[in-house]
């Protein structure tokens, strides 16, 4: 079985063809059906022979297509002061795109 870790959005994912990832907001004009190009790409296992990166690997690609883009489940963020009547919410929704691996070379 072929795996990949790959680096996006500042997080690392382990990756292999058929799986589907949440990864943070590529860009604006992202729908479903583009393709996407992963050209970071950490280590490479394809069950006979591992290739690791410095830092990353040459040449070596992970591609992709989006399924879905849309918003994570709601963070409340809280300010809070012991004794002095200080609280503060604000809630956050962060952006995702939701890609399937198709081929890791």
């Amino acid at each position: 079985m072929e795996c990949a870790i790959i680096k996006t959005g500042g997080k690392q994912y382990i990756v292999s063809k058929g799986d589907v990832v949440a990864v943070e907001k590529l860009s604006d004009e992202q729908k479903a059906g583009d393709k996407v190009v992963f050209e970071e790409v950490l280590f490479v296992d394809n069950g006979s022979d591992t290739t690791i990166g410095t830092p990353n690997i040459k040449g070596a690609k992970v591609q992709g297509t989006v399924v879905e883009t849309g918003k994570g489940e709601k963070v409340e963020v809280v300010k809070y002061k012991a004794k002095s009547r200080y609280l503060k919410r604000r809630g956050h929704r962060q952006p995702f795109v939701s890609v399937r691996i198709d081929a890791i070379s």
